[in-house]
């Protein structure tokens, strides 16, 4: 494996550097935020070992940063930060794992071989598109044949909800699930006068009506067949 280690302390670098090379693996090495957010972003390498607390630019902050800009290489915080809150902002900002300092080199490259055979992250789908209708998951718009369409924040979720199930039928049990967290029927027509809505907005404007009423079933947006 070709490892980064972003670390400013070079007495750990080194400690690191030296198992890491024993057990045939190579290394980069940078000693700030900085330096390491540029080198990871060249990529070609397959784990990152990281610090949390580093000069220049701290390391949750580098991992954001690599997160934002689709860099998906399985990156492990070495740090003495341990807290249990720490722990998890680290790994829900995007880190693979989480080794508190002091440590063993053994369980450092147990580790480093665990997440080396997760499979590749999955750029998480920042756009979903039927036809000429798209949704922007980022920026939270909606267009249809390049025309914007203003979306009250459930229409949003109703219609991202159909969009991702594109061509199957959603009854309306599923969709108080998934968009409202009712786990029951509640008795009323709250399903009804969204798709009502919904449909007045993307589909009544235009020649081509994507969304569909499946009688007694549902509902299902897709392209025309």
């Amino acid at each position: 494996m070709k490892i980064l280690i972003i670390e400013d302390d070079a007495m750990t670098s080194d400690y690191v550097v030296d198992g890491l090379k024993a057990a045939g693996h190579n290394a980069d090495t940078a000693f700030d935020g900085v330096d390491g957010l540029a080198l990871a972003l060249r990529g070609g390498h397959d784990a990152i070992i990281m610090d949390r607390m580093l000069p220049g630019m701290d390391g949750l902050s580098v991992l954001k940063a690599l997160r934002a800009g689709g860099v998906t290489t399985p990156v492990l915080f070495l740090t003495a930060i341990g807290g249990v809150d720490d722990r998890v902002e680290g790994l829900e900002a995007g880190a693979d794992d989480y080794l508190v300092k002091p440590f063993a080199f053994s369980e450092l490259a147990a580790r480093l071989a665990a997440i080396g055979r997760r499979p590749a992250l999955v750029a998480e789908q920042v756009k979903l598109i039927v036809a000429d209708l798209e949704m922007d998951l980022v920026r939270r718009s909606v267009t249809r044949d390049g025309v914007s369409i203003d979306l009250l924040p459930k229409e949003f979720s109703l219609l991202e909800t159909l969009m991702r199930n594109e061509g199957r039928v959603l009854s309306k049990t599923m969709l108080l699930e998934r968009v409202w967290d009712f786990h029951f029927d509640p008795q009323t027509t709250v399903v009804e006068t969204h798709i009502s809505r919904l449909r007045a907005k993307i589909d009544r404007p235009f020649d081509v009506q994507l969304l569909n009423t499946v009688r007694n079933v549902g509902y299902s947006l897709h392209a025309p067949r």
